[in-house]
C-alpha cells in the first residue's frame, strides 16, 4: 500500500511537470501568432485624395493634369519625408504616331527589420483618354475623371503611406503608382498596362513576398469577388486577403472567383512576383463620363485599407501559407 502511494504521488508529480511544460509552450505559440491591432484607416481622409486627384481633371498621360497631379503626389511624400523615385519613359502611340511620355513613381516604406524581402502595392493614376460606353457621340474620344478607375487605389496606398509612416511595421512595403494603364482602345490589349509593364523589366521576384494591385475598389457599392488570373497564378495570396477580411468582418469582401480582368499584375506575375487584383468590377459607370468622385465612398476605401493594414502588421498570420 505506501509503494502504491509512492507511485501515484510520483506520478502525479510527473504529470504536473508535463501539464507546465505544456502550458508554457502552449503560452509562448499563442503569444508568437499574436494578432497585432494596426493603425485605423481614415476613410474621410483617403476620399480626400481621391477628390483632389479628379480636381486637375483627367489624369491622361502625358497632359498638363497628369503632370499637375503627379506635383500633388511629390509634395505629399516630401511632406511626410519618405523616399521615392519617379520613372520617365515614352511609348509610341499607335493612333496618333507621337511619343508619348509616362512616369511611375515608386514609394519605399521601410519595416523595422532588415530584410530584402517587401510587399508591393500597386495601383495606377492615369484615367481613361476616351469614354467608351456612352450615348453622346461627342464624348466618345473625350477623357474621362476617373474617380474609381484610377483615383480610388492611389488614395487608399497614399492614406498607408501616412500610417506606415507613423508606425512601422516589421515588414517593408513599397508603393508603386503606375501611368499609363489605361491607354488602349477597347480590344488592344497590347496598349494597356504600360507603366506596370515598364516596371516588370526591372524587378528582381526573389526581393518581394508578394503584391496586391488596387482598381476600382472606391464603389459605393463595394462588391470584391476573387480574380480569375489571380486565383490561378497567386491563390494562396488570393487565400491570406480573404482570410484577412473575414477576420474583420469586412462584408463587401466575397468568397468566389466572378471576372478574369486584365489589369496590372499580369506584368508582375510574369516577372515571377505572385500578385493579385483587388477589383470591383460590378461597376456601372466604368469607361464611362459618369464615373465622377459622387460615386465612391470612404467606406469602400476604407474596407480596402483596413484589409491591407491587417496583412502589413500580422506577417505571422500569412508567411506560413505563401
Amino acid at each position: 500500500m505506501p509503494e502504491l502511494i509512492s507511485f501515484i504521488v510520483k506520478q502525479m508529480k510527473i504529470n504536473s511537470v508535463i501539464l507546465v511544460f505544456i502550458l508554457f509552450t502552449g503560452l509562448n505559440i499563442s503569444c508568437s501568432r499574436k494578432i497585432v491591432k494596426p493603425p485605423e484607416f481614415d476613410g474621410g481622409r483617403a476620399m480626400s485624395y481621391l477628390k483632389r486627384q479628379v480636381s486637375f481633371g483627367p489624369r491622361v498621360p502625358g497632359s498638363e493634369a497628369s503632370k499637375n497631379c503627379r506635383n500633388y503626389f511629390y509634395n505629399f511624400f516630401d511632406s511626410l519625408q519618405v523616399s521615392y523615385d519617379s520613372n520617365s519613359f515614352s511609348f509610341k502611340d499607335p493612333y496618333s504616331n507621337n511619343n508619348i511620355p509616362l512616369v511611375n513613381i515608386l514609394v519605399t516604406m521601410p519595416g523595422k527589420e532588415a530584410t530584402s524581402k517587401k510587399i508591393i502595392l500597386v495601383a495606377h493614376y492615369d484615367s481613361r483618354p476616351r469614354t467608351d460606353f456612352t450615348e453622346s457621340a461627342e464624348k466618345k474620344n473625350s477623357p474621362i475623371e476617373g474617380a474609381n478607375d484610377g483615383a480610388s487605389g492611389v488614395a487608399v496606398l497614399m492614406e498607408l503611406a501616412v500610417l506606415l509612416n507613423k508606425n512601422k511595421p516589421d515588414v517593408a512595403v513599397e508603393l508603386l503608382f503606375v501611368d499609363g494603364e489605361d491607354w488602349g482602345k477597347s480590344g488592344d490589349s497590347d496598349y494597356y498596362l504600360l507603366g506596370s509593364k515598364e516596371f516588370a523589366k526591372t524587378i528582381n521576384a526573389d526581393n518581394y513576398y508578394f503584391g496586391i494591385v488596387l482598381d476600382m475598389i472606391g464603389d459605393k457599392d463595394q462588391q470584391v469577388y476573387r480574380e480569375e488570373y489571380s486565383e490561378r497564378f497567386a491563390r494562396e495570396i488570393n487565400d491570406i486577403v480573404w482570410e484577412a477580411a473575414a477576420r474583420l468582418s469586412v462584408n463587401t469582401f466575397h468568397n468566389s472567383v466572378k471576372y478574369a480582368v486584365q489589369d496590372d499584375h499580369l506584368p508582375l506575375n510574369i516577372a515571377g512576383v505572385r500578385t493579385i487584383d483587388l477589383i470591383d468590377f460590378d461597376y456601372p459607370y466604368w469607361h464611362t463620363e459618369f464615373d465622377t468622385a459622387d460615386k465612391c465612398s470612404a467606406e469602400s476605401l476604407e474596407n480596402i485599407g483596413k484589409v491591407l493594414l491587417e496583412l502589413i502588421y500580422n506577417r505571422a498570420s500569412w508567411l506560413k501559407k505563401i
